[in-house]
């Protein structure tokens, strides 16, 4: 009787990091495959010809030039989302609270256009807006940060109930300011006179929020990569224990950092209601706080990969609601499309990581 144990017949390898050049042809080839797939399952399941498939999701992000600005714009709301959360991120610390924070911004860029129209110049009340928005979702980050500090709360739970109680406050507010009375919306802030609205750049309503995007791409980058904050937060990401033996403080650190997170997601706020939609609603923000914590993850917290993973998120969005108008499915199916689509593109991730390495024949002639 033999009693060494069987070795499997194959194991589950974290490979050495792959050359960017390759894990860039991985990406692709996954996307490639998600193509065919969805491809195969269309003529299938409908009987349409795949190519005139994907050549109107093609047409729904840009086949006009409207189109085109707005998909942009979409992905620099976005980027600008899973940027904030990604400080957290890269801290280990799980800040699900974006859509909340987002919110609270937005709701307290609507109260300074609201309350201070007609009593302060235009560009007094766009710079409290600023300051507002950022002071807001900066204290609506730090609050759960504070918590968790202090009292090792969990981080994840507390940023997502603040996420509900940032969606009553709007909630509330709007009954208060609804116009008309009872009609349960706000409607457009200021139509007549534009008070705190954002500025046109180069006669384009899009743009300040791309730039905007780009700029704090950028700054985030180097914030991580050269700044000692950047730093502490990597360190106190891999081991809090060994924070506190090089002098970090940690505490400190958290709720640092989840000012900056709040902060940023405040902004986003701001450019919605004040660049954008010039209202505000409950569901403003479209569940992109959630959807932002995905792209993080799937950009492994690189802000510039974050750029393209937004893009694609947006592309694909878009391109299932044009889908659905233009062959008469229903939305349902665009989505499904865009489901199989991610889940090749996260699935290639492991590939990228690990590698499969299969038993040696030698050891397989010893067992027998």
């Amino acid at each position: 009787m033999n009693s060494k144990a069987k070795e499997p017949l194959f194991h589950i390898v974290k490979r050495d990091a792959l050359p960017w050049q390759r894990g860039l042809r991985i990406r692709l080839l996954a996307i490639l495959l998600a193509l065919v797939v969805c491809g195969i399952l269309t003529t299938i399941f409908t009987g349409i010809n795949p190519v005139q498939v994907y050549v109107s999701i093609f047409m729904g992000a840009f086949g006009t030039a409207r189109k085109t600005w707005i998909t942009f714009q979409n992905v620099a709301i976005l980027l600008l989302i899973s940027l904030a959360l990604t400080p957290a991120f890269r801290m280990r610390f799980w800040n699900i609270g974006g859509e909340g924070q987002v919110l609270i911004g937005g709701l307290a860029a609507a109260a300074c256009m609201i309350c201070l129209a007609g009593k302060l110049p235009n560009a007094l009340v766009i710079l409290l807006m600023i300051v507002t928005s950022l002071a807001a979702g900066a204290i609506w980050g730090l609050i759960p940060a504070f918590f968790k500090a202090k009292w090792n709360t969990n981080e994840t739970l507390s940023t997502l109930m603040m996420n509900y109680i940032a969606t009553q406050l709007v909630a509330f507010f709007t009954i208060v300011w609804e116009m008309p009375k009872g009609s349960g919306k706000i409607g457009i802030i200021n139509q007549k006179t534009n008070i705190g609205w954002l500025p046109n750049l180069f006669g384009s309503k899009y743009l300040l929020t791309i730039i905007i995007a780009v700029v704090m791409m950028v700054l985030l980058y180097v914030y991580f990569v050269y700044s000692k904050h950047g730093y502490e937060i990597a360190v106190v990401g891999e081991s809090e224990n060994t924070a506190r033996y090089v002098g970090i403080k940690v505490e400190k650190v958290i709720m640092r950092t989840m000012v900056l997170s709040g902060a940023v997601c405040g902004l986003v706020g701001l450019l919605l209601v004040g660049g954008i939609n010039h209202t505000i609603t409950t569901t403003i923000a479209n569940g992109q706080g959630f959807t932002a914590v995905m792209v993080s993850w799937m950009a492994k917290f690189n802000p510039f990969t974050m750029a393209f993973t937004s893009f694609l998120i947006i592309f694909l969005n878009r391109g299932a609601s044009e889908i659905s108008t233009t062959f008469g499915l229903n939305q349902s199916y665009g989505d499904i499309l865009t489901g199989i689509i991610l889940f090749f593109i996260i699935g290639c991730e492991f590939f990228i990581s690990y590698k499969i390495q299969f038993r040696k024949k030698s050891e397989k002639g010893a067992e027998n």
